[in-house]
């Protein structure tokens, strides 16, 4: 159990952010459970860019048995919706040594406890003997490839779910009062006395001078991130997941349905998905690891077929779902 006290001024700086850099880690994490159903089709997508692409530092970030990512690849939000570039920024400028430090508790999944981190990924090592800004500039690389290929062409919608989610919160602030809202987030977390309690197999229980709460589509339960150095930099950050069917919706239509993939080829179904929004063949082959020529062959198919048209666009070609292909698309 976790167990925050938080007094009234605290309450009252309490507040909520959505994270787009904190849906990106969470994905890294080994849960040893499958996704929650109306969020599995996202992850095993962002799993596979993760298996597919060139990420070695964040793939082996991903394979700690602990289920720890070091902190520093999750920044604290700096306002109510920071960019991802902002949070990228963030990541970059992280002091060295905290860079190293939180990467030495990767074997214990817990935060700095001066390990010598002989037990670490043989790429972790290699990376960190080159220091900590290093490491820091190969993260920051590496997590936006990752954010352009897995997250990118669906985080207006992600957004917006998150963004009606937090209206909901304030609703019920302004109707019911900051228990009934903590009490609503998720069965795992209660309100109640001055104290926020949380479901958890760690054992911690400390005042705070606020609480940061992110709502999440790939959380599969309540995460508290704190500050092992307690310095008051860095208040708690409450993690829950947002659960509806707008967001089932949303994510399932970004892949192929099993049906749709045994009509048009897995292969195609997935390109047609793809163009829910115009993109050029280059764009195409970038997100899902083919040639060039291989997605011209599929988009040529498909436009003989009438399920997509092209037109010029500058110097790039670019490809639209027609009528017909958007209709396939949608049919779930």
């Amino acid at each position: 159990m976790i167990e925050l006290t938080v007094d009234a001024a605290g309450l009252a700086r309490s507040r909520f952010a959505v994270s787009p850099l904190h849906e990106v880690v969470l994905t890294l994490l080994p849960w040893g459970v499958q996704p929650a159903p109306d969020t599995a089709p996202w992850v095993a997508h962002a799993r596979r860019v993760l298996r597919r692409a060139r990420l070695p530092l964040l793939s082996e970030l991903a394979r700690d048995e602990g289920g720890y990512v070091p902190d520093f690849l999750s920044p604290h939000p700096s306002g109510p919706a920071p960019t991802v570039e902002e949070q990228l920024k963030q990541v970059l400028c992280t002091p060295p040594r905290r860079v190293l430090g939180e990467l030495d508790a990767l074997r214990d999944g817990r935060p700095p406890s001066g390990l010598a981190g002989s037990g670490l990924p043989s790429g972790v090592r290699r990376a960190m003997g080159r220091g900590g800004a290093h490491v820091a500039r190969r993260a920051a690389d590496e997590m936006r490839r990752y954010w352009d290929l897995a997250f990118a062409p669906h985080w207006d919608a992600a957004k917006a779910t998150l963004d009606a989610e937090i209206d909901r919160c304030a609703n019920v602030l302004a109707r019911h009062g900051a228990a009934r809202l903590f009490n609503s987030l998720h069965s795992d977390i209660r309100w109640a006395d001055g104290t926020l309690r949380v479901e958890s197999r760690f054992r911690i229980a400390l005042p705070v001078p606020l609480v940061v709460v992110v709502p999440s589509l790939v959380a599969l339960g309540p995460i508290v991130a704190v500050d092992p150095t307690r310095d008051g930099g860095r208040p708690p950050i409450l993690i829950y997941p947002v659960r509806n069917e707008v967001i089932a919706n949303a994510i399932a239509s970004a892949t192929p349905t099993a049906e749709m993939a045994r009509l048009l080829g897995p292969t195609r179904a997935g390109l047609l998905v793809a163009l829910a929004q115009p993109a050029s063949t280059t764009e195409l082959a970038i997100r899902h690891f083919l040639r060039i020529s291989t997605v011209s062959y599929h988009l040529g198919i498909l436009h003989r077929a009438g399920l997509v048209t092209r037109a010029r666009s500058g110097r790039s070609v670019l490809y639209r779902r027609t009528p017909e292909g958007s209709r396939l698309a949608g049919r779930r």
